[in-house]
């Protein structure tokens, strides 16, 4: 599945996954391939995905996520530390 995350200032990321956690706003979710759609809230804390090269994450300050048809796009307020 393809993910992308971006902020209003640049895109953080794009490009196939195996895995992503968010830290939602009830709690923390993963998303794994042919996840069902959805659109959720996200609060500050770590995403972390999965891919080709292995674990990576990055820390938003909060935003929101959209799951359609294996694209997740995740529209993230800021990195923390920014």
């Amino acid at each position: 599945m393809f993910l992308e995350i971006v902020t209003p200032a640049k895109k953080v990321y794009g490009g196939e996954v195996n895995a992503v956690t968010f830290p939602g706003v009830d709690g923390s979710f993963q998303v794994l391939n042919d996840h069902a759609p959805l659109v959720s809230s996200l609060g500050e804390g770590v995403v972390i995905y999965q891919n080709k090269d292995g674990k990576h994450q990055v820390e938003i300050s909060g935003g929101v996520v959209e799951v359609l048809n294996n694209k997740i796009v995740l529209l993230a307020d800021g990195l923390v530390g920014e």
